[in-house]
């Protein structure tokens, strides 16, 4: 992904690698197309016909995986922060976890399906 090494280069290595296993997952899933958006230093993931469905944040401590219309999704097993925002929820991934594989692609699919 173009720009992604450029993104996470002044971030730790920990935090890198698990940012490019998040958007690897995330790029697999069917019909979503990740593109790393410099000024929000992020990269986001639109769908052909649901929209934009999420965006990946990497920091020097954490990632976030935020989903534009989080607050219509399932709270999958408490994995979504983020009550306050209007819209938005995210989860927060840091790189000593397990990134939640299986309820990540149960939310985006659930994500698209009502964008859709």
């Amino acid at each position: 992904m173009e720009n992604l090494a450029t993104l996470l280069k002044p971030l730790p290595t920990p935090i890198g690698d698990l940012t490019r296993r998040l958007v690897t997952m995330l790029a697999a899933h069917p019909g979503l197309e990740g593109k790393v958006m410099d000024g929000w230093k992020s990269v986001n993931f639109r769908h052909r016909q649901a929209g934009y469905v999420c965006a990946v944040f990497p920091n020097a401590e954490r990632v976030a995986l935020y989903f534009e219309h989080g607050r219509m999704l399932s709270a999958e097993e408490g994995l979504l922060q983020g009550s306050e925002l209007k819209r938005g929820r995210y989860m927060t991934l840091r790189p000593d976890g397990e990134i939640p594989i299986d309820s990540i692609g149960i939310l985006v699919s659930e994500a698209i399906a009502l964008a859709a």
